[in-house]
């Protein structure tokens, strides 16, 4: 039963989050994760990895469709590498980094991303367009400039506080410059 609303909730938030983020084909969207929050549990302490297959094989299941990339932050423990299918990293050039993620270091989400991505490789940085932070893990630091909070619908996986960020062009110019209408702009 608790597979199946991790399941539903991750799904409604993730379709909720593209819809107000604008995401493209090509985009990168960023989820960070702490499977002990889900469980009730305090972050890093009891960490599940089918917590973390059954979020990131869901999230999987919606941006593969779209063409949106994934990337799956780590914990501190590896200084929120990020995992992303080896073709995207070479594509961006991305510096690919020699860690193999544990549940205690990377964490249940980058295991998992190990277990479905055709691919995976660690890399350093990314900068993501979107992403889902499950469990305030932090992923403020691989959104792009100007970065804009998004406030899904649901605020809870389990018992994991979620937040979302998006992007958004900078508005440059002055007094006299006019501006190009986006979705996620705040007026």
């Amino acid at each position: 039963m608790l597979e199946k609303a991790i399941k539903e909730q991750t799904q409604q938030i993730v379709s909720h989050i593209l819809e107000l983020s604008d995401l493209q084909k090509g985009q990168i969207f960023v989820l960070g994760l702490s499977s002990s929050e889900v469980l009730g549990g305090h972050i890093g302490q009891n960490s599940s990895r089918e917590v973390g297959q059954v979020i990131v094989k869901t999230i999987l299941e919606i941006l593969e469709p779209k063409g949106i990339h994934l990337a799956v932050q780590g914990c501190e423990h590896l200084n929120r590498a990020l995992v992303v299918e080896r073709e995207l990293a070479i594509q961006k050039d991305l510096e690919i980094v020699n860690v193999l993620p544990t549940l205690y270091a990377g964490g249940s989400g980058q295991l998992a991303a190990f277990d479905y991505m055709a691919d995976p490789v660690e890399v350093e940085f990314i900068t993501a367009h979107a992403g889902v932070d499950i469990g305030d893990t932090a992923i403020g630091m691989h959104i792009k400039h100007v970065q804009v909070p998004i406030r899904p619908s649901l605020r809870q996986i389990g018992q994991a506080h979620v937040t979302a960020l998006a992007s958004r062009p900078k508005l440059i110019g002055g007094a006299r410059a006019a501006y190009v209408e986006d979705k996620i702009r705040k007026n």
